[in-house]
């Protein structure tokens, strides 16, 4: 079974100055959003090579990257397959742009925020556990910048990161960290993610974070947890624009 003819039926549409990287991009594309489907044989890499105009050893290397995300499997006297999603690595920054990018229905960005109010809840459970006077003072400042501006501007989104990104490094897990603060920032870089304006939205937010930092004040954990991963879900159902399955009556 090979890949549906239309998944390569136009030109390469980018053209980096390293081939393998336009090759990458866009067979990451094409398999992110279904046209190659997963299970699908890959053609052999002479047509590959014809339709992206490079060389098989170019072929070759690309097909070597996304076997390395994940995305394709390598079975001698097989081919060379799709791989199924939940093997792919969704952290690579290249494969995680591209589920975002297109991410039209936005299924991608509410597993996401899932997990991400999950990580980011234990994260600020443990900061109230081990507080410190040093860390507190660090979140305090980022939530009286947010206060200070009083509307909504680049500097009270920018000191809601930072707000985020402290409770994060002051946890101490670094597993969780890197992982939370890679979702957070790449889901900052689209639209989507921040999505529509609701009303007293810069209130809501900054009670929301107070109660976090109250919570870890008081040192209790569950509280810390509980106002950290409501704040996360919370916020994002409140600015989540309808997506057309949620559109039709």
């Amino acid at each position: 079974m090979t890949a549906p003819p239309d998944a390569f039926a136009t030109p390469l549409r980018r053209r980096p100055d390293r081939l393998s990287v336009a090759v990458v991009l866009e067979l990451v594309e094409l398999i992110v959003t279904g046209q190659i489907p997963e299970g699908e044989l890959l053609p052999p890499e002479g047509p590959l090579s014809e339709h992206f105009g490079v060389s098989r050893t170019v072929i070759r290397e690309s097909v070597k990257r996304l076997e390395e995300k994940g995305l394709l499997i390598v079975t001698q006297g097989r081919g060379t397959q799709v791989a199924r999603s939940g093997s792919w690595n969704m952290l690579d920054p290249v494969v995680l742009a591209t589920l975002i990018d297109n991410d039209e229905s936005l299924g991608v960005l509410d597993e996401l925020t899932v997990v991400r109010a999950n990580l980011e809840s234990a994260m600020a459970g443990t900061v109230a556990a081990q507080r410190t006077e040093e860390g507190l003072t660090r979140i305090a400042h980022a939530l009286e910048v947010m206060r200070e501006q009083r509307q909504e501007s680049d500097a009270s989104r920018q000191a809601d990161v930072v707000f985020h990104l402290t409770v994060m490094e002051l946890s101490g897990n670094r597993l969780a960290e890197n992982i939370a603060k890679r979702l957070y920032l790449r889901a900052l870089e689209s639209n989507r993610f921040h999505g529509m304006g609701y009303e007293k939205a810069f209130e809501s937010t900054v009670d929301e974070h107070a109660l976090v930092l109250d919570a870890i004040t008081r040192q209790d954990v569950a509280a810390a947890e509980t106002t950290m991963r409501d704040h996360i879900l919370g916020s994002w159902q409140r600015r989540r624009f309808e997506s057309p399955a949620r559109d039709t009556p």
